[in-house]
Protein backbone atom coordinates (compact mmCIF):
# COMPACT_ATOMS: atom_id res chain seq x y z
CA UNK A 1 0.00 0.00 0.00
CA UNK A 2 0.94 3.63 -0.94
CA UNK A 3 0.42 6.67 1.16
CA UNK A 4 -1.58 8.08 -1.94
CA UNK A 5 -3.92 5.50 -1.37
CA UNK A 6 -5.43 6.33 1.32
CA UNK A 7 -6.38 10.01 -0.35
CA UNK A 8 -8.32 8.14 -3.07
CA UNK A 9 -11.63 7.61 -0.67
CA UNK A 10 -12.31 11.54 -0.71
CA UNK A 11 -15.79 10.76 0.42
CA UNK A 12 -14.22 9.77 3.99
CA UNK A 13 -11.55 12.62 4.21
CA UNK A 14 -12.50 14.88 7.01
CA UNK A 15 -14.31 17.49 5.63
CA UNK A 16 -12.48 20.78 7.11
CA UNK A 17 -14.19 23.96 5.73
CA UNK A 18 -12.86 25.81 3.12
CA UNK A 19 -13.30 28.88 5.12
CA UNK A 20 -11.30 27.54 7.47
CA UNK A 21 -8.33 26.69 4.96
CA UNK A 22 -8.37 30.32 3.61
CA UNK A 23 -8.63 32.21 7.20
CA UNK A 24 -5.18 29.88 8.51
CA UNK A 25 -3.59 31.61 4.97
CA UNK A 26 -5.01 34.54 5.70
CA UNK A 27 -4.14 35.01 9.31
CA UNK A 28 -0.33 34.16 8.33
CA UNK A 29 -0.68 36.84 5.85
CA UNK A 30 1.58 40.02 7.61
CA UNK A 31 -0.32 42.39 5.54
CA UNK A 32 -3.82 40.77 6.52
CA UNK A 33 -6.22 43.04 8.04
CA UNK A 34 -9.42 42.56 10.55
CA UNK A 35 -12.36 43.29 7.92
CA UNK A 36 -11.06 40.57 5.41
CA UNK A 37 -10.75 38.23 8.40
CA UNK A 38 -14.11 38.87 10.23
CA UNK A 39 -16.08 38.97 6.52
CA UNK A 40 -14.63 35.52 6.52
CA UNK A 41 -15.69 34.53 10.17
CA UNK A 42 -19.23 35.97 9.43
CA UNK A 43 -19.57 33.59 6.94
CA UNK A 44 -19.21 30.14 9.22
CA UNK A 45 -22.00 30.09 11.49
CA UNK A 46 -20.83 27.61 14.01
CA UNK A 47 -16.83 29.91 13.86
CA UNK A 48 -18.91 33.10 14.60
CA UNK A 49 -21.11 31.82 17.92
CA UNK A 50 -17.74 30.14 19.50
CA UNK A 51 -15.79 33.76 18.77
CA UNK A 52 -18.60 35.70 19.91
CA UNK A 53 -19.07 32.84 22.97
CA UNK A 54 -15.28 33.46 23.78
CA UNK A 55 -15.12 37.34 23.52
CA UNK A 56 -18.11 37.59 26.00
CA UNK A 57 -17.08 34.84 28.25
CA UNK A 58 -15.19 36.12 32.07
CA UNK A 59 -12.61 35.49 30.72
CA UNK A 60 -11.96 38.63 28.79
CA UNK A 61 -14.44 40.43 31.78
CA UNK A 62 -16.31 42.66 29.21
CA UNK A 63 -18.70 45.20 30.85
CA UNK A 64 -21.06 44.68 27.58
CA UNK A 65 -22.08 42.39 25.58
CA UNK A 66 -20.20 42.30 22.01
CA UNK A 67 -22.84 41.44 19.06
CA UNK A 68 -20.58 42.53 16.52
CA UNK A 69 -17.47 39.89 14.88
CA UNK A 70 -15.67 42.86 13.46
CA UNK A 71 -15.66 44.01 17.27
CA UNK A 72 -15.44 40.49 18.58
CA UNK A 73 -11.86 39.59 16.03
CA UNK A 74 -10.80 42.85 17.50
CA UNK A 75 -10.65 42.35 20.99
CA UNK A 76 -9.84 38.75 20.34
CA UNK A 77 -6.61 39.67 18.47
CA UNK A 78 -5.12 37.38 15.70
CA UNK A 79 -2.87 34.73 17.65
CA UNK A 80 -6.40 34.37 19.53
CA UNK A 81 -8.57 33.81 17.03
CA UNK A 82 -6.67 31.79 14.59
CA UNK A 83 -6.52 29.74 17.46
CA UNK A 84 -10.19 29.36 17.68
CA UNK A 85 -10.41 29.02 14.09
CA UNK A 86 -8.33 25.90 13.35
CA UNK A 87 -9.72 24.19 16.61
CA UNK A 88 -13.59 25.14 15.77
CA UNK A 89 -12.56 24.02 11.86
CA UNK A 90 -10.87 20.59 13.13
CA UNK A 91 -13.17 19.64 15.83
CA UNK A 92 -15.84 19.81 13.87
CA UNK A 93 -14.68 17.79 11.12
CA UNK A 94 -15.35 14.30 11.59
CA UNK A 95 -18.65 13.67 13.90
CA UNK A 96 -17.43 9.51 14.46
CA UNK A 97 -14.43 7.14 13.67
CA UNK A 98 -14.31 3.46 13.76
CA UNK A 99 -12.07 2.32 16.32
CA UNK A 100 -11.28 5.94 17.84
CA UNK A 101 -13.00 7.92 20.92
CA UNK A 102 -12.87 11.34 19.11
CA UNK A 103 -13.31 12.83 22.36
CA UNK A 104 -10.04 11.79 23.95
CA UNK A 105 -8.31 11.99 20.40
CA UNK A 106 -8.84 15.95 19.89
CA UNK A 107 -8.29 16.44 24.03
CA UNK A 108 -4.70 15.03 22.85
CA UNK A 109 -4.54 16.84 20.03
CA UNK A 110 -5.13 19.97 21.46
CA UNK A 111 -2.94 19.73 24.60
CA UNK A 112 -0.33 18.76 22.03
CA UNK A 113 -0.97 21.80 20.54
CA UNK A 114 -1.01 24.17 23.97
CA UNK A 115 2.05 22.47 24.45
CA UNK A 116 3.84 22.82 21.22
CA UNK A 117 2.85 26.94 21.37
CA UNK A 118 4.04 26.91 25.19
CA UNK A 119 7.47 25.68 24.32
CA UNK A 120 7.54 28.23 20.87
CA UNK A 121 7.56 31.20 22.96
CA UNK A 122 10.56 29.97 24.55
CA UNK A 123 12.22 29.67 21.65
CA UNK A 124 13.42 32.27 18.51
CA UNK A 125 13.91 29.37 16.22
CA UNK A 126 9.89 28.73 15.31
CA UNK A 127 6.60 30.75 15.51
CA UNK A 128 4.36 30.26 18.39
CA UNK A 129 1.24 30.06 16.49
CA UNK A 130 2.46 27.54 13.94
CA UNK A 131 3.32 25.62 16.58
CA UNK A 132 -0.09 25.28 17.88
CA UNK A 133 -1.22 24.25 14.38
CA UNK A 134 1.20 21.69 14.02
CA UNK A 135 0.35 20.27 17.24
CA UNK A 136 -3.38 19.93 16.30
CA UNK A 137 -2.94 18.17 12.25
CA UNK A 138 -0.27 16.12 13.97
CA UNK A 139 -2.05 13.15 14.28
CA UNK A 140 -4.26 13.72 11.46
CA UNK A 141 -2.66 10.31 9.62
CA UNK A 142 -4.09 8.16 11.83
CA UNK A 143 -7.77 9.59 12.01
CA UNK A 144 -7.45 9.18 8.16
CA UNK A 145 -6.56 5.42 8.51
CA UNK A 146 -9.49 4.75 10.70
CA UNK A 147 -11.50 6.35 7.90
CA UNK A 148 -10.25 4.78 4.96
CA UNK A 149 -8.81 1.57 5.96
CA UNK A 150 -10.64 0.86 9.39
CA UNK A 151 -9.19 -3.15 9.60
CA UNK A 152 -5.95 -1.99 9.18
CA UNK A 153 -6.01 0.32 11.65
CA UNK A 154 -7.27 -2.14 13.87
CA UNK A 155 -4.31 -5.03 13.17
CA UNK A 156 -2.00 -2.43 14.06
CA UNK A 157 -3.67 -1.24 17.37
CA UNK A 158 -3.83 -4.91 18.22
CA UNK A 159 0.02 -5.23 17.21
CA UNK A 160 0.75 -2.45 19.50
CA UNK A 161 -1.31 -3.95 22.25
CA UNK A 162 -0.59 -7.19 22.51
CA UNK A 163 3.03 -7.18 20.77
CA UNK A 164 4.59 -4.29 22.57
CA UNK A 165 6.24 -2.89 19.53
CA UNK A 166 6.36 0.78 18.45
CA UNK A 167 3.43 2.32 16.46
CA UNK A 168 5.87 3.03 13.46
CA UNK A 169 7.02 -0.01 13.44
CA UNK A 170 3.52 -1.78 13.51
CA UNK A 171 2.98 0.69 10.74
CA UNK A 172 5.73 -0.12 8.95
CA UNK A 173 5.05 -3.33 9.10
CA UNK A 174 1.71 -3.47 8.21
CA UNK A 175 1.51 -0.20 5.11
CA UNK A 176 5.15 0.24 4.41
CA UNK A 177 4.76 4.29 5.80
CA UNK A 178 3.87 6.02 8.63
CA UNK A 179 0.66 8.17 10.00
CA UNK A 180 2.96 10.67 9.87
CA UNK A 181 3.42 10.66 6.66
CA UNK A 182 -0.50 10.13 6.05
CA UNK A 183 -0.43 13.58 7.99
CA UNK A 184 1.74 15.00 5.87
CA UNK A 185 0.54 13.95 2.16
CA UNK A 186 -3.51 15.12 3.78
CA UNK A 187 -2.20 18.40 4.68
CA UNK A 188 -0.65 18.74 1.12
CA UNK A 189 -4.04 17.71 -0.48
CA UNK A 190 -5.22 21.08 1.77
CA UNK A 191 -2.87 23.13 0.52
CA UNK A 192 -0.85 23.93 3.46
CA UNK A 193 2.23 25.61 4.03
CA UNK A 194 5.25 22.70 3.24
CA UNK A 195 7.34 23.51 6.09
CA UNK A 196 4.33 22.46 8.75
CA UNK A 197 3.51 19.08 6.94
CA UNK A 198 7.48 18.16 7.14
CA UNK A 199 7.56 19.08 10.66
CA UNK A 200 4.62 16.96 11.09
CA UNK A 201 6.56 14.36 9.43
CA UNK A 202 9.67 14.33 10.89
CA UNK A 203 8.35 15.06 14.89
CA UNK A 204 9.32 11.21 15.72
CA UNK A 205 11.93 11.08 14.39
CA UNK A 206 13.30 14.41 14.09
CA UNK A 207 17.14 13.56 13.77
CA UNK A 208 16.85 11.07 10.81
CA UNK A 209 17.45 13.89 8.81
CA UNK A 210 21.04 15.79 8.72
CA UNK A 211 19.52 19.52 9.99
CA UNK A 212 17.11 18.92 12.34
CA UNK A 213 14.06 21.17 11.95
CA UNK A 214 12.94 22.70 14.96
CA UNK A 215 9.59 22.68 14.73
CA UNK A 216 9.89 19.07 14.22
CA UNK A 217 11.91 19.34 17.63
CA UNK A 218 9.34 21.44 19.34
CA UNK A 219 6.33 18.69 17.93
CA UNK A 220 8.01 16.07 19.27
CA UNK A 221 8.85 17.30 22.96
CA UNK A 222 4.93 18.55 23.17
CA UNK A 223 4.21 15.26 22.16
CA UNK A 224 6.34 13.90 25.19
CA UNK A 225 4.77 16.27 27.75
CA UNK A 226 1.36 15.51 26.72
CA UNK A 227 2.63 11.51 27.35
CA UNK A 228 3.59 12.24 30.59
CA UNK A 229 0.37 14.37 31.18
CA UNK A 230 -1.52 11.08 29.95
CA UNK A 231 0.53 8.54 32.19
CA UNK A 232 0.32 11.24 35.30
CA UNK A 233 3.99 11.00 35.48
CA UNK A 234 5.87 12.36 38.18
CA UNK A 235 7.08 15.77 37.73
CA UNK A 236 10.84 14.50 38.65
CA UNK A 237 10.21 11.59 36.42
CA UNK A 238 9.43 13.88 33.43
CA UNK A 239 12.02 15.79 34.11
CA UNK A 240 14.65 13.35 34.19
CA UNK A 241 13.10 11.73 30.81
CA UNK A 242 13.35 15.35 28.97
CA UNK A 243 14.66 14.90 25.30
CA UNK A 244 17.56 17.45 26.01
CA UNK A 245 19.20 17.07 22.45
CA UNK A 246 15.86 17.50 20.73
CA UNK A 247 15.28 20.68 23.06
CA UNK A 248 18.59 22.36 22.18
CA UNK A 249 17.96 21.34 18.38
CA UNK A 250 14.67 23.07 18.91
CA UNK A 251 16.34 26.20 20.29
CA UNK A 252 14.93 26.23 23.71
CA UNK A 253 17.77 27.46 26.84
CA UNK A 254 18.98 24.87 29.38
CA UNK A 255 16.67 26.32 31.77
CA UNK A 256 13.83 25.31 30.18
CA UNK A 257 13.83 22.18 32.60
CA UNK A 258 13.03 24.08 35.70
CA UNK A 259 9.54 25.58 33.49
CA UNK A 260 8.06 22.16 32.63
CA UNK A 261 5.83 21.99 35.57
CA UNK A 262 4.22 24.67 34.16
CA UNK A 263 4.00 23.41 30.95
CA UNK A 264 1.91 20.40 32.89
CA UNK A 265 -0.80 22.87 33.98
CA UNK A 266 -2.42 23.54 30.82
CA UNK A 267 -5.54 21.87 31.65
CA UNK A 268 -7.76 25.02 32.27
CA UNK A 269 -6.78 26.10 28.90
CA UNK A 270 -7.43 23.25 27.53
CA UNK A 271 -11.09 22.88 28.69
CA UNK A 272 -12.00 26.76 27.29
CA UNK A 273 -10.50 25.88 24.04
CA UNK A 274 -12.70 22.43 23.77
CA UNK A 275 -15.89 24.49 25.42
Amino acid sequence: MQVQDLLKHTDKLPNVPDVVRELIVLLNDPNANYFDISKKVAHDQTMSLKVLRVVNSAYFGLSRKVYSIDEATVILGLNKLKTLVIASGFANSVKSVEGIDLKEFWRDSFRVALLAQWLGKRTDAVDAEEAFTAGIVHNLGRLLLHLTEPNIAQEIQVLVKTQYISRTKAEMDKLTFTTQDASKALMDLWKFPPELGEAVRLHKRPFSEENPQPLACILNLACYLNACIRDERDEMLVVDGFPKAVSKAAGLPEKIIYELGEALLLEDDLDQLLA
